[in-house]
């Protein structure tokens, strides 16, 4: 037997983030589930679940795990149409380390996330 990861992210309106994480990750939102909002990979992709869970409390500081988000195409390009569904750009310019490079972003509820480019 083998154990699956999923990752589950605290928040305080899940039917938000839900339409922006779907559309940030291509995945399919199953539905409201009591607190949760599981977020789910197209059947041809092989990746873990990315689950809401709705809160009462606000975010109230950094998170002590983050999402890296790889982007396929330009990281500009990515940077700017994760913008445009609402999220925010935290660094002023991209980290470079070695051949990967990346841009710190949140969300909209303030979620720390990276935007990778990774060689390729």
């Amino acid at each position: 037997m083998v154990s699956r990861l999923s990752y589950t992210l605290d928040c305080r309106d899940g039917e938000k983030l839900a339409a922006f994480w779907t559309q940030v990750l291509g995945y399919a939102c199953r539905g409201r589930a009591g607190q949760f909002w599981p977020l789910v990979p197209p059947e041809s992709r092989d990746e873990p679940w990315f689950v809401l869970q709705q809160v009462d409390e606000p975010k109230s500081g950094k998170n002590r795990m983050h999402v890296d988000v790889h982007a396929e195409g330009d990281l500009e390009d990515e940077v700017r149409r994760v913008e445009a569904l609402g999220a925010r750009r935290i660094s002023d310019d991209a980290v470079v380390q070695g051949d990967f490079s990346w841009v710190v972003m949140a969300d909209p509820e303030g979620n720390e996330f990276c935007l990778v480019r990774q060689p390729g």
